[in-house]
């Protein structure tokens, strides 16, 4: 169970003047695999999804009719869909059809409300998609800075990666694609399912473990959000808690860092500009 969250602010790791090292006297140099989350902990394409998923919620339980102000139910549904992030996409519309269901209302299949989002997200992202395929935008304009160097720096150390992500699994194929990602994960890339229970970060991790046979601290994790931050630190495992500000593209989110700090990331970073003190920290013999 993750402690609450400390607001303070913990040493900085030597080398480097942002990575927070909030968990001392790892026990390093044993990594053999790495398990990254995607949607802003390596991409930015879908920057700006939670500005489209929660007014699309709002407006459905704005249509029951309910003595609830606009600023009620967008606090509830910010709430929920904050408390889901990191999960499939599902999980948030089951609880939007367990908050109709609770207003008297009939909902839709859950699935039903996930492809009436990712429609609209798609509109929402399509200039990013275009360009990224017209070579108008380049990759690195729409990934966490420092992405490609810090797969390479890890492949190169025979490091085997993953990649599991709460967005439905055809998305993600075709999103890392277009940022020229792919070789570097290969077949090891996860994604939701309409048949949600087939599919969790923690099951990917579970599955790595035993393929491998692995020990918890043979796996270093990255995310932006709760649960593969808990997912990685449940096994045993080292976290990495990537704290990005998405939409400037430099320093720290924040909000973002409360959360994983509550998850129990061992580090707190912005993004990859200072990855070869980490990575040496993390993955040299002490």
């Amino acid at each position: 169970m993750a402690t609450e969250p400390d607001t303070q602010h913990f040493p900085i790791l030597s080398g480097s003047q942002q990575i927070e090292q909030v968990i001392p006297g790892l026990v390093c140099g044993q990594i053999r695999s790495v398990l990254f989350d995607f949607d802003g902990t390596l991409s930015l394409i879908r920057q700006g999804w939670r500005d489209i998923m929660v007014p699309m919620m709002v407006d459905i339980l704005t249509e029951l009719g309910t003595n609830e102000s606009q600023e009620e139910l967008s606090a509830l549904v910010e709430d929920f869909v904050d408390r889901l992030t990191g999960k499939q996409t599902i999980y948030q519309m089951i609880q939007l059809g367990e908050e109709i269901r609770k207003r008297g209302g009939e909902p839709l299949d859950p699935v039903a409300y996930k492809h009436r989002f990712h429609d609209l997200l798609l509109q929402h992202i399509q200039g990013r998609t275009s360009g990224l395929k017209s070579g108008t935008l380049t990759p690195e304009a729409c990934m966490v800075p420092g992405t490609t160097e810090l797969l390479s720096n890890l492949k190169s150390r025979g490091l085997t990666l993953y990649l599991a992500s709460g967005t439905d699994v055809v998305y993600v194929q075709d999103e890392v694609a277009l940022l020229g990602l792919t070789h570097f994960f290969e077949e090891r890339i996860y994604g939701a399912l309409d048949q949600y229970q087939n599919f969790s970060k923690a099951m990917v991790i579970q599955n790595i473990l035993k393929t491998h046979g692995l020990k918890g601290e043979e796996l270093l994790g990255f995310g932006d959000g709760y649960v593969e931050i808990e997912n990685v630190k449940e096994v045993g495992g080292i976290a990495i808690g990537v704290a990005s500000d998405e939409a400037r593209r430099e320093g720290i989110d924040a909000w973002k860092r409360e959360r994983l700090l509550h998850a129990g990331a061992d580090f707190i970073i912005p993004d990859y500009r200072e990855q070869d003190p980490l990575i040496a920290y993390l993955c040299d013999p002490g």
